[in-house]
């Protein structure tokens, strides 16, 4: 079968998704807490809480996962989700590029009659079948 032409469109959509990148789903959070202890400044003024503790957080069949992050993982990892919501938007723009490519087949069914033309299809003749069963039951 030969093949389609693709659009332009759906070619670049397509090569951008083939260039592998790391990327990763959930989010990052960053967190100051307070500790509790007695005569901590935390307790008494928000500005003074410990901190900054970084984590991802995503869900992993139906169930939160989170991983404790340092500062240095943390701007990484926000990078590699970046590229994970990028990858997503590729792939809802892909399918939206693909499905006006199937579309524009549809209202030129021409072009389908004269490809299958071409490949000399014909309609099937389907064959009468005999009984499995056996003649004297």
């Amino acid at each position: 079968m030969p093949n389609p032409v693709v659009p332009e469109e759906v070619g670049a959509v397509a090569s951008q998704l083939a260039e592998p990148k790391p990327m990763r789903r959930g989010s990052v959070s960053e967190r100051y807490v307070k500790c509790n202890k007695a005569g901590c400044a935390c307790a008494d003024h928000a500005d003074a809480r410990h901190g900054p503790y970084y984590s991802i957080t995503r869900v992993v069949k139906g169930r939160t996962k989170s991983r404790w992050l340092d500062s240095e993982q943390a701007r990484q990892v926000r990078e590699q989700v970046a590229a994970g919501r990028k990858f997503r938007e590729l792939v809802d723009a892909y399918w939206q590029a693909c499905e006006r490519w199937a579309d524009a087949q549809l209202e030129n069914p021409e072009a389908a009659s004269q490809a299958a033309a071409k490949k000399k299809a014909s309609k099937r003749r389907s064959k009468s079948r005999r009984s499995t069963r056996s003649k004297r039951s």
